[in-house]
């Protein structure tokens, strides 16, 4: 594997950050500690060109300015992010000069990554449709305008124009979409509703001819939505295992505003995205994505057969599940804490609750809780003697 390694020095909350990608790349650590900004420069540095292609498009000038160019693309708030005589970017073993890049004059190129923000949910109206990218404000973060911007392109297309958005026959293998059926979508399915003035989404329960809009959906709905249609261009319908020239997956917290088994099943996703030779790069909240990880490399080493995957899933052994799980056997996964009060990151790949640095054996602070709380209770249970 190259040295696909990111350097960051002195930028807004990041004193000194450095994250070697695996095939998965986990980011864990407290709210503003720089996952996001980290993952952000990554996706500036692999695809610059279109980037810059899309801001001059819809008419953006940064004036060739650094500070002007990360209000546009980080958005607004961000101008001092950049110190203009301590901030530096490595990529790759070589420094990037950042004043030179910003300043120069690529628009082209084909896009090397697909970048799922956390914000994603912003991407559907309160009427239910993807707004476009000029409907968002300048300051608004570039990730999430063109993330939108993507999905309702997509949505022009036959995707759209189909009977139902999901589940359909042709995207999704088909032990994911009985997985999302079971538990996300219940027996509702996604459709386009094209009868009136403008284009929506709803759900609809085919057996009691019920359609929700928007606005009724469940939280876990809305925010997943926006995240399957992202999926949705990931993975074509075709015989191509990937979409054009992408090769690096980024998703901003993956897990949220989803259910513990909503989590199982994105997780699941996340193995189909690594068959495809995808490589993926996930900031994190949840205990679910580490203890992925963790169980991965402790199967891995003990050698075991790939359908013990599958049963952290509660997935069938079929000819398709198992070739996801030997590929996950077989790809390197790395994790990475953002420590908030250093400004640095730290290597915690190995995930040994042994270790004796407390931000690995408590997996970045995600375990921490959890193991107080049994602590706390086994010593009040041995206290009282045991008594009920």
């Amino acid at each position: 594997m190259a040295n696909e390694t990111l350097r960051l020095k002195d930028i807004g909350p990041i004193r000194e950050a450095e994250v070697r990608f695996g095939d998965l790349t986990v980011l864990v650590g407290p709210q503003a500690t720089g996952k996001s900004i980290l993952l952000q420069f990554l996706r500036l540095l692999l695809d610059a060109g279109p980037i810059f292609g899309t801001l001059r498009k819809h008419g953006l000038n940064w004036r060739r300015e650094v500070d002007s160019f990360l209000e546009l693309y980080l958005g607004e708030g961000t101008r001092g992010l950049w110190q203009r005589d301590q901030s530096s970017i490595a990529w790759r073993g070589s420094p990037v000069d950042l004043d030179g890049l910003v300043r120069s004059k690529r628009s082209r190129g084909k896009e090397k990554s697909f970048f799922i923000p956390a914000q994603r949910v912003l991407a559907l109206s309160r009427d239910g449709w993807f707004r476009p990218f000029a409907d968002y404000r300048a300051g608004d973060p570039f990730t999430v305008r063109d993330y939108s911007e993507k999905l309702r392109v997509m949505m022009e297309s036959p995707l759209g124009r189909a009977e139902a958005v999901f589940p359909q026959p042709k995207r999704l293998k088909s032990e994911i979409r009985e997985l999302l059926s079971r538990h996300i979508f219940r027996d509702f399915h996604l459709e386009v509703e094209k009868a009136g003035p403008q284009k929506r989404l709803l759900l609809t329960e085919p057996r009691q001819a019920a359609k929700l809009p928007f606005m009724l959906w469940s939280a876990g709905q809305r925010e997943f939505v926006p995240l399957l249609l992202g999926l949705y261009w990931l993975l074509p319908p075709t015989k191509a295992p990937r979409r054009g020239s992408v090769q690096w997956v980024i998703i901003e917290e993956l897990e949220a505003g989803l259910h513990p088994k909503a989590i199982e099943v994105m997780l699941f996703i996340v193995l189909d995205l690594l068959w495809r030779g995808y490589r993926v790069s996930l900031s994190s909240h949840s205990a679910h994505v580490l203890d992925l990880v963790w169980a991965l490399r402790n199967l891995r080493e003990c050698g075991v057969d790939p359908g013990k995957i599958l049963g952290i899933f509660d997935v069938k052994s079929t000819p398709s599940t198992v070739k996801l799980a030997e590929t996950a056997l077989s790809k390197e996964a790395r994790v990475y804490y953002f420590d908030p009060d250093a400004g640095t990151t730290h290597d915690i790949s190995k995930l040994d609750p042994a270790a004796k640095e407390a931000m690995e054996a408590g997996w970045g602070g995600l375990t921490e809780f959890s193991g107080r709380v049994a602590e706390i209770v086994a010593e009040a249970v041995a206290a009282s003697g045991g008594r009920e």
